[in-house]
């Protein structure tokens, strides 16, 4: 089970940035303290031009780490970089990829020595709610307010769908901007399904007559990242507010006492756990990683796999070129007459970006955003990554890969009726090892339904009575 990495805790931020004689003011320039060789950073801004609203030093180098995971960091070195390379040609840029960001970063963020930009993703990374707390972060409020890249009549915040600043915001400060427009759900290969007259299900019943049909034709019906159980634990909340309706959700991102033994979880969690049971589930999936658990299904050894839809970027090189294509499933309905409508699916802003308060060029960082939020810049994302952007509009007639397209169209569908849950973001250590721990537990069947949403409550009750801990609400 992956861990939250050690030594993230809101004293060893505080203890390394007084131990440097350091103490950032976000969304300034202002540095407390005096910059030293052993830490803090002196802040520079350059002067505000027509071309360059935010301000951003035009001979400084920037610093740029980005996760090289699912995504890669082609989308960086061959579209975002470049643009910012052509407006600041005097700018040297330090591009670095790294798959564990925290284990590369940790020491620089104490020590107050921070690179400018970074894209906080993967297995190692850096708790979002941690760091706002730690006052670790930079006021996105300038780069929301400056005038977008493509037209200066209009707000960079205005080119963005709601949710995306929504999803950023911890209390009623920005602080991180969220790229990809993830639609969460089940993906299947449509071309297998197509063979054998498989119609995918809506319904939690039509879900388990099909995994008997599956099973009997010699696939699995399921496997997900064993390893990484958290994958299992976005059907389960789909699943039960589709039932109950999204104050299941709301009520465990508030911490309500008792949330996670709502009625509509049970029914969620035993509906999962019955996979498990009922042989449903790829032999082997519970020591299994993503890209192994993923490796399975695109070599047709399982039916359907939980994911975003990064799914088809990540798996680009290890699917079959034919006989196979992405299809997207929202997760079926445990009833006929849920508070929500079937079509109900989870789609949220992800893939993390932020910009360290203690950044030698902030206002780089701030600009690089900028670029990405761009029409070539959300456009190129989308066009390398097979993935959608908060960027409104920015897909408009560009030729999208199988997946995405049916991913789109489940969007549509949904209408109004798209949901999203934030504990995971605002109290890392609940979800990460906490609830994900608890649903690796329940789907190996070491522990029973009542006993994981008992665990599950234990959790949420440890950030609920510590009061070191930041409490947000929605």
């Amino acid at each position: 089970m992956t861990k939250i990495p050690s030594g993230w805790s809101r004293r060893n931020f505080l203890r390394g940035a007084l131990a440097t004689g350091t103490l950032v003011l976000p969304g300034s320039s202002v540095l407390i303290g005096c910059a030293t060789s052993g830490g803090g950073q002196e802040q520079t801004e350059g002067k505000v031009s027509d071309d360059n609203p935010l301000a951003v030093p035009v001979d400084q180098p920037i610093e740029i780490y980005i996760f090289k995971g699912g995504f890669g960091d082609d989308y960086a070195t061959q579209i975002h970089e470049p643009m910012y390379k052509k407006r600041y040609p005097k700018a040297e840029i330090k591009h670095k990829a790294e798959v564990d960001i925290a284990g590369a970063l940790q020491s620089r963020f104490v020590a107050g020595n921070p690179p400018d930009f970074v894209n906080d993703s993967g297995d190692g990374v850096i708790p979002l709610g941690q760091l706002v707390d730690d006052k670790q972060l930079y006021d996105l409020t300038d780069l929301l307010d400056a005038p977008s890249w493509d037209d200066p009549n209009v707000k960079v915040r205005d080119t963005m769908i709601p949710a995306a600043i929504e999803e950023g915001t911890f209390g009623q400060t920005p602080y991180v901007l969220n790229m990809a427009m993830t639609i969460y759900g089940l993906w299947y290969n449509k071309t297998l399904f197509d063979k054998n007259s498989w119609a995918p299900p809506t319904t939690w019943a039509e879900m388990t007559e099909l995994c008997k049909e599956i099973k009997a034709a010699g696939i699995a019906p399921w496997t997900y990242p064993g390893v990484h159980a958290r994958y299992m634990t976005w059907p389960l909340l789909t699943m039960a507010a589709k039932l109950a309706g999204e104050q299941v959700l709301i009520d465990i991102d508030n911490l309500k006492e008792n949330a996670w033994k709502h009625e509509a979880l049970k029914e969620s969690a035993a509906a999962l756990a019955g996979l498990k049971t009922s042989g449903y589930i790829l032999e082997g999936t519970e020591g299994m990683d993503h890209i192994q658990a993923q490796g399975a299904w695109s070599a047709g050894k399982a039916a359907f796999v939980p994911c975003g839809s990064w799914l088809e970027s990540e798996q680009s090189d290890a699917t079959p070129k034919e006989g196979f294509e992405f299809a997207y499933l929202p997760e079926p309905a445990l009833s006929e007459d849920g508070a929500l409508p079937k079509e109900t699916l989870r789609a949220a802003p992800g893939e993390p970006y932020i910009v360290p308060a203690a950044a030698k060029n902030p206002r780089g960082g701030l600009e690089y955003m900028r670029i990405m939020l761009s029409k070539e810049g959300a456009q190129g994302f989308t066009k390398e990554l097979s993935s959608l952007t908060v960027v409104k509009g920015a897909a408009d007639g560009l030729e999208l890969s199988p997946g995405l397209v049916s991913a789109q169209e489940a969007l549509g569908k949904a209408d109004d009726n798209v949901i999203n849950w934030r504990y995971q973001t605002w109290y890392a250590t609940m979800w990460n090892p906490g609830i994900n721990a608890h649903m690796g537990d329940l789907l190996a069947g070491r522990t029973k339904v009542d006993e994981f949403l008992d665990a599950c409550e234990g959790e949420a009750k440890k950030v609920r009575d510590d009061d070191s801990i930041t409490k947000y609400e929605r």
